[in-house]
């Protein structure tokens, strides 16, 4: 098995899972725009962003970067470029870069799955059931967030008269 979770390798799954969830909640939902979606979408940028500067201390073998950091750069661009564009009402420039940087999670995501004696990998090799509950803890927690999120979004809604 390789080297250790560390504190900074965990935060970064962490903060990766949490993105692939609440990327795919935002991307599948049938209205965008609304404070949910907002919401949601600034919970995802947030963690996002976690996810690309913590990638910055994860190191290869030799101490080196790979493709994956070079995909950190392009996504800190482009999630960027995405928070500008809809903060400038540019929504289809939004979309395309919010939307591409969800593509280069999933991407970067199934790279990791495709390398064996990477630490996801093992995991699932030597203790699937500590993945198996680490992902239903995410799960649950994610899908708790969204409710929260939703009924916030909501409560705006009914205070704004809309």
């Amino acid at each position: 098995m390789p080297s250790s979770w560390t504190l900074l390798i965990s935060l970064h799954a962490i903060a990766a899972s949490y993105s692939l969830i609440f990327g795919a909640v935002n991307l599948l939902r049938p209205t965008k725009g609304g404070s949910v979606h907002r919401l949601v979408g600034k919970t995802w940028a947030v963690s996002m962003y976690v996810v690309v500067l913590t990638s910055f201390g994860i190191r290869t073998i030799d101490g080196g970067f790979n493709w994956l950091h070079a995909l950190s750069v392009l996504t800190f661009c482009t999630l960027t470029a995405g928070l500008w564009a809809i903060w400038k009402r540019n929504l289809r420039a939004h979309r395309s870069f919010m939307t591409g940087s969800y593509f280069g999670l999933l991407g970067a995501f199934v790279g990791v799955l495709a390398v064996p004696s990477r630490r996801i990998p093992q995991l699932a090799i030597h203790e699937l059931p500590l993945l198996g509950l680490v992902i239903v803890v995410l799960l649950v927690t994610a899908t708790l967030t969204v409710i929260g999120i939703a009924q916030l979004g909501n409560a705006r809604t009914i205070r704004s008269g809309r």
